[in-house]
């Protein structure tokens, strides 16, 4: 019985020692995240290197990284959030940044903030500006676009005119704009034009002269649509003028024929611009070079926005995004952004250091920062996105010669504050 009962005793201990005994774990696999913006080859090219030193200095964490050209990236942003299949992260356009955050779709980082104190400290203040919410922050700037006076130094040049200086009015710049409007062949048609705008976006477009004669684009509380107020009117028409009274603005068909961009062909003088356009004015070997916007009645304003980054609500890797978004905003990331040459660093150190104002491309990179003096954000409010497009849209035949101006608003204005209404 003895002999029975130790018998069973062992076997027992020995079931047990089978069963609590662990095989070794196979080491875990690096956790792997996905990151999505809009772009080019070229900053696809620099995102790599900034995941290569991210991963060097976090070798759990891999990143990919997947760039799409504008219109491609939110129609399949959008899809993805549908099926509820995101990306861990992606880029942001802050303008459109609250139709996002109020579907609930993105992470609140402010936990994440919180435990780290003094992280946001040293970026430019005006970057932050837009991703502020009474909930926290549920995205942080990768870097920031003033709107400043691109011009053409061959042109001026051969026109023996003085560059654009800081002191410059509007009217300064619309009698230089005159005189470089030129038929240089002599076939009767104008062929340099002293002046472009965008005509769609109120960014590198018209907010800037209608900040800068005292008007707005849309009521501090969203609700209304300032664009049609006496001072606003008043800057549209100047802008109305140099296209086609002065003739010195090419109208949207002309410069459709080049691209939408004729600065960038060369075929005109001037045009306000951000810094995304500076690698390929380089590119099309234009000698060019920036200024201050110029001033109006009001006084001298330009618009500052950026583009931001957001990790999505439902990553698995909440953490480890939250580590790629402090590494890009740290001053190993921030130093390769400004390398890329599209944007200005949101970190200050960086910004006002070599990395960017010594830049292969040798044109004032100061004029950038200084800007953002006299800069205002650009508006951030839940409907932008079709109330951009309510306006651009609705202003197109006016820039196309087809339509009248006072009256075109006053349509534009209706049908943009119809979108306020179903946005509140």
């Amino acid at each position: 019985m003895k002999k029975y009962l130790f018998s069973l005793v062992m076997v027992v201990i020995l079931l047990l020692t089978a069963c609590g005994a662990k095989t070794p774990d196979k080491p875990a696999g690096p956790t792997s995240l996905s990151f999505m913006m809009w772009g080019d080859p070229a900053e696809l090219t620099v995102w790599k290197q900034i995941v290569a030193d991210f991963e060097a200095a976090n070798p759990t964490i891999t990143v990919s990284v997947e760039v799409s050209d504008w219109d491609s990236y939110w129609t399949k942003l959008k899809t993805l959030l549908a099926a509820k299949t995101p990306p861990d992260m992606f880029a942001i356009d802050a303008p459109l940044y609250l139709d996002y955050q109020s579907k609930d779709v993105l992470l609140n980082l402010q936990p994440y903030l919180d435990k780290n104190p003094g992280m946001l400290d040293g970026l430019f203040p005006q970057t932050l500006q837009a991703y502020q919410t009474p909930q926290g922050y549920f995205g942080l700037p990768r870097d920031f676009q003033t709107i400043v006076l691109f011009y053409n130094k061959t042109m001026f040049d051969k026109a023996s005119l003085a560059y654009p200086t800081a002191d410059w009015t509007w009217d300064d710049l619309r009698d230089a704009a005159k005189k470089l409007t030129l038929d240089t062949n002599g076939d009767g048609k104008t062929d340099q034009y002293g002046f472009s705008f965008d005509m769609w976006d109120m960014e590198p477009g018209y907010s800037e002269a209608i900040w800068s004669y005292g008007g707005d684009m849309i009521s501090a509380d969203h609700t209304k649509t300032l664009l049609g107020d006496p001072a606003a009117r008043t800057a549209w028409q100047l802008l109305y003028d140099m296209t086609f009274k002065d003739k010195s603005v090419p109208d949207s068909n002309t410069s459709g024929q080049y691209g939408g961009d004729t600065f960038a062909a060369g075929v005109s003088a001037m045009t306000p611009m951000g810094h995304w356009a500076v690698p390929g004015y380089a590119d099309a070997n234009l000698s060019f070079d920036v200024a201050p916007m110029p001033k109006g009645p009001a006084g001298r304003f330009t618009s500052v926005n950026s583009a931001g980054f957001v990790i999505a609500k439902l990553t698995k890797h909440p953490n480890e995004a939250f580590q790629f978004l402090k590494f890009v905003l740290s001053t190993a990331g921030q130093t390769r952004l400004a390398e890329l040459g599209f944007a200005c660093p949101v970190l200050k150190s960086i910004a006002q250091s070599d990395a960017f104002l010594k830049q292969k491309i040798n044109i004032n990179q100061q004029v950038f920062l200084d800007a953002l003096q006299y800069s205002r954000i650009k508006p951030v409010f839940k409907g932008y996105d079709e109330w951009s497009s309510a306006v651009g849209d609705g202003m197109a035949p006016v820039w196309r010669g087809e339509a009248d101006l006072n009256q075109t608003l006053d349509q534009v204005i209706a049908a943009a504050d119809d979108v306020l209404s179903k946005n509140k």
